[in-house]
């Protein structure tokens, strides 16, 4: 009885190998060029999934190249990349002006900001009149902004935006007090908070959707290359699974590409706070409430947001199907292979 249990296990988790495998042990490798925008644990599960050997073991041969957003759509719409890592609101509003790009994979969930002020600057009240950095006057940065504040019982109004840059320009700026606050991710954060800068509010614990760091590509790419997108769909998938069961080796890829960040310890928190299923969902379903998110922020200035429904951005053919054969739950339960 025991072994004819065993053996319905062993068939089952062939079968579901089998079906989402490359086709042939031996197929050749198909190549792709995949961008992404951010040296920060956001982007960890692409990087797992070629510093393991993920995407080769479904058949990819994944160049990564590291690009600002807005060239990677661009690169994107001229096919110099196949995928790019992004965040929602470039992404939507190209399709918004007439672009074919759509989500693939949802990436994270929410926003990995941490919003941060000055030391002795310890509640909302404190803030008022001041000056926050902003990474752009539009996308992510703005609209995590405005949900602190708004969250904080401030408005946009009680206080001044300046464009300030990347995230270490913007600790600089902190540093040389030139700004009372602003938003910073892991590992910045950390080391912010070590210095001594108030965390004033967690962006993504306070409950934004938002849809952040998931894989785009065209619609004519998914119809000229279905089963490479079916790969990198699977690569994902396999890639988070990893992450979550992997604290060692998570580590260790973040340490190869956050090389300014050699402490142990702020490594491992950095993966700690972005590995959890509220940043990284398991199935990495598009975030429709994240799309939304987008939509309702960049409404006043495109007026075509507020009519188009959030599925509009999303391809989820692949992820349902790779669902719904059971493999993601078998993962988790140590039984896809």
């Amino acid at each position: 009885m025991q072994s004819m249990k065993l053996a319905k296990v062993i068939i089952w988790a062939v079968a579901l190998s089998s079906l989402w495998s490359p086709a042939g042990a031996d197929a050749q490798s198909r190549k792709i060029k995949v961008g992404y925008s951010s040296d920060a644990p956001g982007s960890l599960v692409t990087w797992l999934a070629k510093e393991t050997g993920i995407f080769a073991k479904n058949g990819l041969d994944a160049e990564l190249i590291r690009t600002r957003t807005t060239i990677g759509v661009m690169a994107l719409l001229s096919r110099e990349l196949d995928f790019i890592q992004a965040s929602g609101p470039v992404v939507i509003e190209s399709n918004l002006r007439g672009s074919d790009l759509v989500y693939v994979a949802g990436g994270m969930a929410t926003l990995d900001f941490i919003f941060m002020s000055q030391p002795e600057i310890k509640s909302a009240e404190m803030l008022k009149g001041g000056v926050i950095g902003l990474a752009s006057i539009r996308g992510a940065s703005l609209v995590a902004t405005e949900f602190a504040l708004q969250k904080l019982g401030l408005k946009s109004k009680d206080v001044k935006f300046i464009v300030v840059g990347g995230t270490p320009e913007r600790l600089i700026s902190l540093r040389n007090k030139l700004l009372q606050a602003t938003l910073l991710s892991p590992p910045t954060s950390i080391v912010a908070e070590r210095e001594g800068f108030t965390a004033l509010a967690d962006i993504g614990a306070l409950g934004l959707p938002f849809l952040h760091n998931g894989i785009a590509t065209s619609r004519r790419f998914i119809q000229d290359n279905p089963d490479t997108v079916k790969r990198y769909v699977k690569s994902q998938i396999d890639a988070v699974h990893l992450m979550k069961s992997d604290r060692k080796t998570s580590v260790t890829v973040l340490a190869k590409y956050l090389r300014q960040t050699s402490d142990r310890a702020i490594l491992e928190r950095s993966y700690d706070l972005s590995a959890t299923d509220q940043k990284y969902p398991r199935k990495q379903y598009p975030t429709l409430a994240g799309i939304q998110t987008v939509l309702d922020a960049i409404a006043d200035e495109n007026p075509k947001a507020k009519s188009v429904r959030p599925e509009h951005f999303v391809d989820a053919r692949f992820l349902k199907e790779l669902d719904d054969s059971g493999y993601i739950d078998g993962l988790y339960k140590g039984k896809a292979k």
